[in-house]
């Protein structure tokens, strides 16, 4: 409201030359409408007259205007007059009485303007658009509308509902930042708490579990009022007509992180060079992402309801969400870098990557997993344990052995790696009453299904007599990996890197034991080996 006022100062602080034109952008349901009415409510008095145009179309331009003539000339008979020939006399109208303000509301492209804007000199114009280009060209000051701070969104739940800041302080904080602060989301659900009378924490529940539901059901009541859901298909099927791509773009960015989406992880999705960087661009023109020169952002309400299927609304059909799930889990795996815990060049890229890696995760259902779903758990669990990150790697382990053993069985040799990958992060995390019989499992079902000798039993009997010398049971420990180190000389060789480590852990079991007689030696020739190699 300041930056309107400033721009749009009472004229006798101008010259007498001086016309404003005044653009607002931003996202559908950001406010721009209501920001426009309250200033021209407000400072109604300083123009001579004031006039309401829906921009959305040539035609509704013209329709209003024609609508001005009427209202200029009250009980004349306009009935038989075409409406352009009523425009006309408006823009007529406009030209000799000078000191106005025009509103052109929702206006969908600066070219429907620019034949107005031009012959119109005498008044200001303000503009409301979800567009946030082109206005520069018709001598149009920008101002891009964000989302409310959490206090001013906070207060206008209270104002809504009328629910009393001392008891639901609490529900509403959390309910206006699961809506994102976005003020049309925000007097959707405060009406409808207010009419049903109910509480800001049962909706935060309903909205939880039914999100694209709560976004499409009118706080008023009222089946023809304005819904998020309506609100945002409007934009993209004029998207839609422009660049099919942009849509399925925004759905696969449904899946990911609201904020900071890496634009490299979206390279591919295109089978034209640069196309995805157009439909990018697209997007953000319609103020449905931020767009900056390595990231893209996505409000969090548009990507629950791009996420969700929806009969009624062709961008939302379930084959197309599906699809877009599928998309964004192959660009995850496919940016993924190798060597998740020895490889310190791509730990950069992996924190940027987590947020989206547990967004898609959360977003999906483990019966929906897939191989690359698999692959995505296995290397982040990796990642997160060798950063210390415990709880959540021990978490996607556990999903990816579900899902291995769901795709393709309890005895596949992948099942068997994801199953001894929960075993260590357990051991990681200190809790090997977990992970002592998991690797009892393992080894016992790799002698079973890969035979004894196989590199996979190898190594699942080296954890395991790990596991043993970690709780102090060093007689178990001590013999596996006597055993190991013996098949691994035989079946690798003295000089393999795995032989250097089974007869490293020896030495430090018989170390533990104080039998350093054998220790020492192992230690050194260990030693000599490591350094020769």
């Amino acid at each position: 409201m300041a930056a309107l006022e400033q721009a749009l100062r009472p004229r006798n602080e101008r010259t007498a030359t001086q016309v404003v034109t005044q653009a607002m952008s931003g996202l559908g349901g950001i406010g721009k409408t209501t920001l426009a009415l309250h200033f021209a409510h407000t400072r109604r008095t300083d123009y001579t007259a004031v006039w309401w145009i829906d921009a959305e179309t040539p035609e509704t331009i013209a329709g209003s205007l024609a609508q001005l003539t009427i209202r200029a000339n009250p009980g004349t008979n306009t009935s038989g007059v075409p409406s352009a020939v009523l425009a006309e006399w408006a823009l007529a109208w406009l030209d000799s009485h000078p000191g106005w303000l025009l509103v052109f509301d929702n206006a969908t492209h600066p070219d429907h303007l620019a034949p107005y804007l031009a012959r119109l000199t005498s008044g200001d114009h303000l503009i409301t658009s979800r567009l946030t280009y082109g206005w520069h060209d018709l001598a149009a000051t920008p101002l891009h509308l964000d989302v409310l701070t959490p206090t001013a969104a906070t207060n206008l739940l209270y104002q809504l509902t009328g629910s009393d800041p001392s008891s639901e302080a609490t529900a509403a904080q959390e309910l206006a930042d699961e809506l994102g602060y976005l003020p049309l989301a925000l007097e959707q659900a405060g009406a409808y708490i207010r009419r049903t009378r109910n509480t800001c924490s049962a909706y935060l529940h309903r909205f939880r579990t039914q999100a694209a539901r709560m976004l499409n059901t009118p706080g008023s009541g009222d089946p023809h009022s304005i819904t998020i859901a309506r609100t945002w298909r409007v934009t993209l099927d004029t998207i839609a007509e422009r660049d099919p791509l942009a849509v399925h773009l925004l759905r696969v960015m449904a899946w990911l992180a609201p904020h900071d989406i890496p634009r490299d992880l979206l390279n591919g999705i295109a089978d034209e060079p640069d196309a995805d960087t157009d439909a990018l661009a697209l997007l953000n023109d319609f103020s449905m992402i931020t767009l900056t020169e390595s990231t893209s952002a996505m409000h969090r309400l548009l990507q629950a309801l791009a996420r969700t299927p929806d009969p009624k609304d062709p961008h939302r059909s379930d084959s197309a969400i599906s699809q877009a799930q599928s998309t964004a889990a192959t660009l995850i795996h496919d940016a993924l870098p190798d060597d998740p815990e020895t490889n310190t060049a791509g730990w950069p890229r992996w924190r940027t990557l987590l947020p989206h890696i547990d967004a898609y995760l959360t977003h999906t259902h483990p019966d929906t997993d897939t191989a690359e779903t698999d692959g995505i758990l296995y290397s982040a669990s990796q990642f997160l344990r060798g950063q210390g990150q415990l709880s959540q790697a021990i978490q996607y382990a556990q999903r990816s052995v579900t899902t291995s053993a769901r795709l393709n069985g309890e005895d596949h040799p992948d099942t068997l790696i994801s199953r001894n990958h929960l075993a260590s992060a357990y051991e990681s995390a200190g809790n090997l009453g977990r992970a002592i019989p998991l690797h009892e499992q393992n080894l016992t079902d790799s002698i079973r299904i890969l035979g004894e000798d196989h590199p996979d039993t190898l190594i699942s009997r080296n954890n395991l007599a790990y596991a043993y010398d970690s709780v102090g049971d060093l007689g178990r420990a001590i013999s596996l990996y006597e055993q190991n180190l013996t098949d691994r000389i035989r079946i690798l060789g003295e000089d393999h890197p795995d032989t250097l480590i089974s007869r490293n852990n020896l030495a430090g079991a018989y170390g533990a034991v104080g039998d350093l007689g054998r220790a020492i030696p192992l230690y050194e020739e260990t030693l000599t080996d490591r350094i020769r190699d």
